[in-house]
């Protein structure tokens, strides 16, 4: 037997042959068609219980709050989850216990605001399967789909215990005889993302850092796309560099302004912390926190509605104020 170190013991979640990925990419229409549509109806028709899901953003940066909310408020079970950073975004699923198996690089911990209570309970129970990785790995199986490849070699995560419980599989090198992990492709079937501007064909940018969204999309069987503003066309040919996904890989466009409330919004908004509270506080007892959810998630109609219930206009403009103001060069 060889050493422990070197044989993986993770589940692998999702297929990484690339030649069934392409099968299914080439069903998807490359027409330029209007794909602007509510909420509601985006999460009914492109998100079903047992999809493998992935959630845009880092942490609570640029999350598609809107989207997490009404896939709760729709009570969709048994997805699969990517755990790339997630916080504010993974917190919201666990309290609508919505996945039952999740590849994880950071999860249960909001950063600066702590461990959520009820997210760690989840994770403790044994109600979800496992399998983890390194935020770098994490995003290099989007890549590795991305580029069409069944999997990436790396260094990362080798004779550690984060391989030992991964799917990545020990290989060598052909070049070299080096030692590599092997990172097998990850092609979620669906992927939502918050940006700042998108047209109604799909065509989607992001101002600043992009993080792992621009593989994402390109992995993605199907994307979901919030945005802060609908703009023609024009003007997103007016710097074609900030489009992080075009048109063809978009499946559904959704106008939600402050989308990713309560998280921070990049030149936007920024997060509101006290909310955010409100959340770690309300998870501390499961009765707490069922009330809680009917009253921000359950029993509120649209994003809409639980934005006049944290305060509307008048709080959004509070938190407009705290976030840098991008400078135009």
């Amino acid at each position: 037997m060889g050493d422990p170190l070197t044989i993986s013991q993770g589940e692998l979640f999702s297929n990484p042959d690339v030649d069934a990925a392409r099968k299914f990419f080439k069903t998807k229409s490359r027409a330029l068609t209007n794909k602007l549509m509510s909420v509601s109806d985006a999460v009914k028709h492109f998100i079903h219980d047992g999809d493998y899901l992935a959630s845009g953003g880092f942490g609570g940066v640029r999350i598609s709050t809107a989207i997490l909310h009404e896939i709760v408020r729709q009570r969709k079970k048994n997805l699969g989850l990517s755990g790339h950073t997630a916080t504010h975004d993974f917190q919201i699923l666990a309290a609508g216990k919505c996945f039952d198996r999740c590849d994880i690089a950071y999860v249960v911990g909001l950063e600066m605001r702590g461990l959520a209570p009820n997210a760690r309970r989840l994770m403790e129970s044994g109600a979800v399967r496992v399998t983890e990785w390194s935020n770098a790995t994490l995003g290099w199986r989007y890549k590795a789909a991305a580029m069409g490849v069944p999997f990436l070699p790396a260094r990362s995560i080798l004779g550690t215990d984060t391989f030992k419980h991964s799917a990545a599989k020990e290989i060598v090198c052909p070049f070299t005889g080096q030692k590599l992990a092997a990172i097998p492709a990850l092609f979620p079937d669906v992927a939502i993302m918050h940006v700042h501007r998108a047209d109604v064909y799909g065509n989607a940018q992001v101002d600043g850092i992009g993080i792992a969204d621009y593989d994402m999309a390109r992995a993605s069987k199907r994307l979901i796309v919030t945005t802060e503003r609908i703009v023609s066309t024009d003007e997103i040919r007016r710097d074609p560099s900030k489009t992080i996904a075009p048109y063809w890989l978009t499946d559904a466009v959704c106008h939600v302004l402050y989308g990713s409330y309560p998280g921070n919004m990049p030149y936007e908004y920024y997060s509101d912390e006290a909310h955010l509270a409100e959340w770690m506080d309300a998870e501390k007892d499961e009765a707490t926190l069922d009330a809680f959810l009917r009253k921000n998630i359950l029993d509120v109609k649209n994003f809409e509605a639980y934005l006049a219930l944290r305060g509307g206009e008048a709080r959004m403009a509070e938190l407009r104020a705290l976030e840098p103001l991008k400078r135009e060069s």
